[in-house]
């Protein structure tokens, strides 16, 4: 990949919140400016300044040719008529100004597209590096960061800082550098030209023009951190009123939805007209002030050309280097303004970026090295909060190519031992131990390729069901990812679709079934071949049909591998080796399913339970068939599509 993805993300230079200075923004973005591993990026900066220079010249000399096509002009208003070499001469001078005049303007605007046509590569190849060490830290970041965001506002932090960096890094290097030379040169040339008194006039103008503009820049900066956040919040609310349309639609709420998104697009509205209307004022009230300044040295020019010490060249010169200073003082306002906006933008970015990941790899941490996959908790203790604690001392071991299932009523810790791991979380106390091998002190990236998950529900990518498939181990061929899916049983269904394994399945998987969705997860489970696998209630949301389906398609994953089982339905672990039985946090019982049974405890109690409601839905199934009435039970997934003909596109309520 290019660039190594910049070097991976070991090279990672210091980045914080300082609560919206500039000077701290730019330190903080200079490696990503002036990158060390980036000879040729140098070289453009250098040319760029170079550059930069030049079409400053080029513009503090554009007034001087119109004074000088003017005196000449006015000069020979009152020459001879009779024709000569002389007055040839003087004819000519006019012409050849005015030339030098428009050239010395394309000249001007030459160079400076020049300049930001170089540092272009620059300023893009900053934004991408910051962006890109920005999405890599987001990932690791831990769980409970992730679970408090909502991903609607992380992508648009992610959006509006790296715009912001891309103001900040053209602002300050194309706009308020060369501002800042333009500002000394014409001061400098107005001393020389012309007196001190003019030069006092520009410098008041300038003094109070940005302390006009600092002031009213700061009071604009709350009200743009409000349309902002209305901004988030407004689309926030739409993704996940998007995200949820299903259930949107089940509860007929599309106007609450449309109510609550229009409350704050109007919360939106309101600050943005604030925004515009305080702009409306600055502008304004930048305009009068260099009004003034210019009228100033206009009319003491004015005083000089009527006492005879001044041309009419003089008059248009000090106009035209005023209109040229008003251009820089503008960017000046404008450049402040708009550094201010983006450094408020990328707050919120750095502070991302300054958060430390909560879960890191110990300096001395190896790979982990799976030989048989025996996985052992000790005394595990665990707390999402202080004030609760959700596991309290829990020991179990899942001997090398056994089953263990975990069972339990609801919070009793089922998925917490999951996370755990995986080590999204860290231990409060204890260890878990991989083949004698403490988790807390191996790489993260070693231990998650040796654990395979199927979640109870799979998101997938918008994407295809081949690359969805082939997440599990990408370097995988087509052959590899179709003898997966086959696996899984679901290779018959993916051909019946007319674009097969390039069958989009949209966002989150919403184009196919739960059924469809569970076999794509243990088809990526399979391709990933890891010696360690984890069933998270994975075929608790689907009908007893598909569960049926899925539960053999799972015994086939697990055959063989070290396999830890977080299970709802207890039908499916009835074959387990041990079945250990949770509540509040504590092992309360364990062992086989019958010798469970046998105890008649809480595992029976769930027993009878899950018993009862099984049969209480089929009599009701039975009543319906003897009544005539149509099946109320979805038919299996393979049944809806060949019967229907349907491709995979369709709708999941279709589907199932």
């Amino acid at each position: 990949m290019t660039d190594h993805h910049h070097r991976s993300a070991e090279q990672k230079p210091s980045v914080s919140a300082e609560s919206g200075s500039l000077l701290g923004t730019v330190i903080h973005l200079w490696p990503y400016i002036w990158p060390s591993d980036r000879r040729d990026l140098k070289v453009r900066i250098i040319g760029a300044m170079g550059l930069l220079l030049a079409a400053k010249l080029a513009t503090v000399a554009v007034p001087f040719t119109y004074k000088w096509a003017t005196d000449a002009l006015a000069g020979s208003g009152s020459a001879p008529v009779a024709a000569s070499d002389w007055l040839l001469w003087v004819l000519a001078a006019p012409i050849a100004m005015t030339i030098a005049y428009g050239g010395m303007r394309i000249l001007m605007a030459s160079l400076t597209q020049l300049r930001d046509g170089l540092f272009a590569k620059v300023s893009m190849h900053a934004v991408r590096r910051l962006a890109f060490r920005t999405f890599v830290h987001m990932h690791e970041l831990s769980l409970r960061f992730h679970l408090e965001r909502k991903t609607g506002g992380l992508t648009r932090v992610l959006e509006r800082g790296r715009n912001a960096i891309e103001t900040i890094v053209r602002m300050v290097i194309l706009q308020l550098s060369p501002t800042i030379v333009e500002l000394a040169l014409i001061v400098a040339v107005l001393m020389w030209q012309f007196d001190w008194r003019y030069v006092v006039v520009i410098l008041i103008t300038v003094a109070v023009y940005m302390t006009y503009t600092y002031h009213a820049t700061e009071w604009r900066i709350g009200i743009r951190r409000k349309m902002n956040e209305s901004d988030t919040d407004a689309n926030v609310k739409a993704i996940d009123s998007l995200l949820n349309y299903e259930t949107v639609k089940y509860f007929s709420a599309e106007e609450r939805e449309a109510e609550r998104y229009d409350r704050s697009m109007a919360r939106y509205e309101d600050a943005s007209v604030k925004a515009y209307t305080s702009l409306a004022i600055l502008n304004a009230g930048q305009a009068v002030i260099f009004t003034f300044g210019l009228a100033a040295a206009m009319v003491m020019c004015a005083y000089e050309i009527q006492a005879g010490t001044k041309t009419v060249g003089d008059f248009v010169l000090i106009n035209a280097m005023m209109i040229q200073l008003y251009q820089p003082l503008n960017f000046m306002g404008m450049v402040y303004r708009e550094i201010k906006q983006a450094v408020t933008d990328i707050e919120l970015m750095f502070s991302i970026l300054s958060r430390d990941p909560e879960i890191k790899d110990v300096a001395e941490a190896l790979p982990l090295k799976v030989s048989s996959g025996n996985l052992r908790f000790e005394d595990i203790i665990f707390s999402y909060e202080p004030e609760r604690r959700i596991l309290k001392g829990i020991n179990f071991e899942v001997p090398a190519g056994k089953t263990v299932a975990v069972v339990g009523p609801s919070g009793a810790g089922k998925s917490t031992i999951s996370r755990l791991l995986f080590r999204f979380y860290d231990l409060s106390g204890g260890r878990i131990l991989i083949d004698g091998q403490d988790i807390a002190k191996v790489t993260q990236k070693s231990l998650r390729k040796a654990i395979g998950m199927v979640p109870q529900d799979t998101v997938l990518f918008n994407d295809t069901i081949r690359y969805n498939i082939r997440y599990g181990r990408w370097e995988a061929s087509d052959a590899e990812v179709e003898e997966a899916a086959s696996l899984a049983q679901i290779d018959s269904l993916i051909r019946l679709a007319p674009k097969g394994y390039e069958t989009e399945v949209g966002e989150r998987g919403l184009k196919l079934s739960g059924g469809e969705k569970q076999r794509v997860a243990i088809a990526r489970t399979i391709l990933k071949a890891p010696p360690i696998l984890v069933l998270d209630e994975a075929t608790s949301a689907l009908d007893s049909h598909t569960e049926k389906e899925i539960q053999d398609a799972l015994e086939r994953v697990s055959k063989g591998r070290t396999t830890l089982v977080i299970a709802h339905r207890l039908s499916t672990i009835v074959g387990a080796d041990e079945i250990i039985v949770l509540d509040q946090g504590e092992i309360v019982e364990r062992g086989t399913h019958f010798a469970l049974l046998a105890q008649k405890g809480l595992y029976e109690s769930m027993w009878n339970r899950q018993r009862e409601a099984e049969e209480a839905r089929e009599k009701l199934a039975r009543a319906a068939e003897d009544e005539g009435a149509p099946n109320r039970n979805p038919p299996p997934v393979e049944d809806a599509i060949t019967a229907a003909d349907k491709p995979m596109e369709a709708p999941a309520d279709a589907a199932e």
